[in-house]
């Protein structure tokens, strides 16, 4: 049988099919715009979301047997607010994971409202790109697009409102609205409340790999694929990269360095650090999780390449890095505000240490290293809390970079596993759609048949020595500037 995976990305979509293997029969990949209306403003129209993922879903029917196809799981980009009005139209552009213009509505929740009771109500405290506060935006500042709301939903959630008409979500990426009493698996009231919204206007639970329809049959005409072809509820783009990655059960670790970065840890325990520096979600596999999550990881790489060295020569740019460890320029990686485990939107990106005989590799090497050494700020919260980490899977566009596994491995001191199939978010909704067409017991037994290891990259003692002297200087500079950004 096939399964297609779709991720529903920023700047594109891609889906994939997968056969019952694992192996990839066809990717597809469509690319959508991206507004920003006004500065540290992000929005997209779901409606290009939803025609590019029908184009893209029609190439993979005509390149694989559309008759096999059983299944379909969506991963998508988390947070972002999408309203309907009463006859199921969109109400305005969807506010994205990356919009900044919630600073208002965000303080109001952590100091009026205050951490501790959001930290009971939902496990986590706000941060801009949640969805609720943009909700309270929206109530403020539209609130006739406000009234006008019959339906609450998340990007991939409308993926999946069209093709199947089930009206869901699921705890994964509900996780990550602040609307959801993430260790109870269900609404959180006083939230709601607090947010001024129905219950009827959020969607109904399911767990990523439950099926929570058909694909409807006027679309599966169009598309010419079965009109029984599942469709499960899928899951945020971050569990489900998970998933694809086989990061499932208790104790194991994926970082990805996508547009954003993430590390992520599954666990099969509840758990919260008392700072609520990193998030605590529900896992796409039944479970929990802890992430940590930094607004700009492989875009930096990106911006500094495309916007200031003008190339798109990506590895050439980093075949003449050679001094690992000994590098005196250092980045902070804060283009677009921080995350975890800052929690700063104010927050920027800064080159420090350069002198006359600094290069032009110096610089690019800073920029990756910077990455790495973010993520390492929010490894060191786990570590803290007594999550002993030995080992990650790696994923995203950044992770096809060797020197980057390299320095993960040292800055992190951690062994880097690489695995078969690096697609991220489309695997692990192809997997969650063969498991709710019960090709397997459950996600954890369909990764351990699924999921293949094929390289590791092992830190080096001394590399990680000189690495440790590097972080330990790195993680000085955020909280001796932290005061100017706000001014």
């Amino acid at each position: 049988m096939i399964y297609i995976g779709i991720d529903l990305g920023t700047s594109a979509v891609k889906l994939l099919a997968m056969d019952e293997n694992g192996i990839i029969q066809k990717v597809v990949t469509k690319e959508y715009p991206l507004y920003f209306p006004y500065p540290g403003w992000s929005e997209q129209n779901p409606e290009d979301w939803y025609e590019q993922t029908i184009q893209g879903l029609k190439e993979l029917a005509e390149a694989v047997d559309a008759s096999e196809i059983a299944g379909i799981g969506v991963g998508g980009q988390m947070h972002g607010l999408v309203t309907l009005d009463s006859k199921d139209q969109v109400v305005r552009p969807a506010i994205l994971w990356n919009d900044g213009r919630t600073g208002k509505q965000t303080e109001y929740l952590n100091e009026v409202i205050g951490k501790k009771k959001l930290s009971v109500y939902t496990a986590n405290i706000a941060f801009a790109g949640f969805t609720a506060p943009k909700i309270l935006w929206m109530k403020e500042n539209e609130p006739e697009n406000f009234e006008k709301t019959a339906k609450i939903m998340l990007p991939k959630d409308y993926i999946t409102y069209k093709l199947s008409g089930t009206f869901c979500t699921d705890y994964s990426d509900a996780s990550g609205m602040l609307l959801l009493d993430v260790k109870n698996k269900c609404w959180s009231s006083e939230m709601l409340d607090i947010c001024g919204v129905k219950r009827e206007q959020l969607p109904d639970l399911f767990e990523s790999y439950e099926v929570v329809g058909t694909i409807k049959g006027e679309m599966a005409e169009v598309l010419g694929i079965p009109q029984n072809v599942k469709i499960v509820a899928g899951a945020g783009d971050n569990a489900a990269a998970a998933v694809g990655t086989g990061t499932v059960g208790e104790g194991q670790c994926n970082i990805s360095l996508g547009t954003s970065g993430t590390i992520f840890i599954s666990s099969k325990s509840f758990g919260v650090d008392e700072n609520n520096a990193l998030h605590s979600f529900d896992h796409a596999d039944g479970y929990y999780h802890l992430m940590g999550c930094m607004l700009s990881a492989a875009s930096c790489n990106k911006w500094w390449m495309d916007e200031i060295l003008k190339t798109k020569e990506y590895q050439k740019e980093q075949d003449n890095i050679r001094k690992l460890g000994e590098n005196n320029v250092f980045f902070l990686p804060y283009l677009m505000g921080e995350r975890s485990p800052h929690n700063d939107p104010d927050a920027r990106a800064m080159f420090v240490g350069m002198s006359m005989d600094t290069t032009r590799e110096d610089m690019t090497q800073a920029v990756m290293e910077g990455v790495i050494f973010g993520l390492r700020d929010s490894l060191e919260v786990a570590r803290k809390l007594g999550i002993s980490i030995a080992r990650t899977k790696i994923c995203g566009g950044g992770a096809k970079s060797s020197l980057w596994k390299e320095m993960t491995a040292n800055i992190m001191n951690m062994e880097v596993d690489i695995i078969e199939t690096e697609e991220g978010p489309g695997y692990g909704g192809a997997i969650l759609a063969a498991v709710g067409c019960e090709a397997f017991a459950d996600v954890e037994d369909a990764v351990k048949q699924l999921v293949r290891v094929v390289d590791t990259v092992k830190p080096d003692a001394g590399l990680v020595k000189k690495y440790e002297q590097k972080y330990q200087k790195f993680k000085e500079f955020y909280p001796a500037v932290k005061k100017l950004f706000k001014e």
